[in-house]
């Protein structure tokens, strides 16, 4: 039996060629070969230019011209006094009584609305990971403080802390509690006559703001955790407090971290809250500065003063501070989570 010869068909010619797997592909022209290379290698970074020009327009740029403003006596209410300062911007900080009490306050009201702000979010997260009734509702419903535009909501909270007719000293007169000042006895407290009350009051404004926003952040978090976890923990006798601690905290650890930076990163620069607190906006703080912060001083200081040399000064020195606090953070908080994943 005798078999037809094999011919090789040389498909080139055509304008086409055999795959190594034997499928016919068409041969592309110069053309096309651009057009492909073009797509996958070039319409990638296309897509994501305009965020890094925008970034560097209203980020870097800014960033950079403010660090060289610094190191000018620029002052728009002596402009014959200008020139070349060196680092006497920046001496002249740590000799600032009010560079210091505005420190003061910020850190202080950064430790009571960032503390109390991740551990409550981080609870009402587990309450929300579990089975509920209208859990969407509830879900949606912690978001609302955060969608409310912040100028609203501390101008109602400014009400709610009024001397006089705020909800708080109303609650707190109901208890028995009253203050005097000038004379005048009134029920609750001053909270803006003294730093603890005014940070108290300030922080309770930003926790109220960022708890929510925080708890979902975890609660997407818990989304991915083996529900297999918590069963074999509860079947060891674990309580909800240890399931907690030992398994979700370790296991959502990246989140925990983000969330540390970004609160630490908006704390440090409060100031629309503190800015609102007062009877009116006042950078001030206060008459004697009770809760003046940095971000206020700064405004204070480049616009109200017009100094704007020894305000870009500030404001670097501020970043400065932010970035060394938000590295410590999280290296503290994977450090904790480190430990509390290890330990049995």
């Amino acid at each position: 039996m005798s078999t037809a010869p094999r011919v090789a068909v040389d498909t080139r010619a055509a304008g086409s060629s055999i795959s190594s797997r034997g499928s016919f592909q068409p041969e592309q022209s110069p053309w096309q070969r651009f057009k492909g290379r073009f797509d996958t290698k070039v319409v990638p970074y296309l897509l994501i230019s305009p965020f890094f020009i925008l970034f560097a327009v209203f980020g870097i740029f800014p960033l950079i011209y403010n660090g060289v403003v610094s190191f000018r006596r620029w002052n728009l209410k002596n402009p014959t006094n200008d020139g070349w300062a060196g680092f006497d911007n920046y001496t002249k900080l740590f000799s600032d009584g009010f560079f210091a009490n505005a420190l003061v306050n910020t850190f202080g009201i950064f430790l009571l609305s960032t503390i109390p702000q991740l551990l409550l979010a981080l609870f009402v997260a587990s309450l929300l990971n579990r089975r509920l009734r209208a859990q969407t509702l509830f879900r949606v419903g912690v978001l609302v403080p955060f969608v409310t535009p912040i100028v609203a909501s501390s101008l109602v909270f400014a009400y709610v802390f009024s001397k006089n007719y705020g909800l708080a000293n109303s609650v707190l007169g109901m208890f028995g509690i009253q203050s005097e000042a000038a004379g005048t006895v009134f029920n609750g407290i001053d909270w803006r006559a003294t730093k603890w009350a005014s940070w108290v009051a300030i922080a309770t404004m930003v926790n109220w703001k960022w708890v929510g926003y925080n708890a979902l952040l975890y609660l997407a978090a818990m989304q991915s955790i083996p529900k297999d976890v918590y069963e074999a923990a509860a079947l060891d006798g674990a309580t909800p407090w240890q399931q907690l601690w030992r398994i979700t905290v370790p296991m959502i650890r990246p989140m925990v971290i983000f969330t540390v930076v970004l609160s630490t990163i908006g704390g440090l620069q409060l100031f629309t809250e503190p800015m609102l607190f007062g009877d009116t906006p006042d950078p001030n703080g206060g008459a004697l500065r009770q809760w003046q912060t940095v971000g206020q001083l700064i405004y204070q200081t480049g616009w109200v003063n017009l100094n704007l040399g020894y305000a870009a000064a500030m404001s670097w020195a501020l970043f400065l501070i932010i970035v060394v606090i938000a590295g410590f953070n999280a290296w503290l908080t994977s450090r904790i989570g480190q430990g509390g994943s290890t330990k049995r």
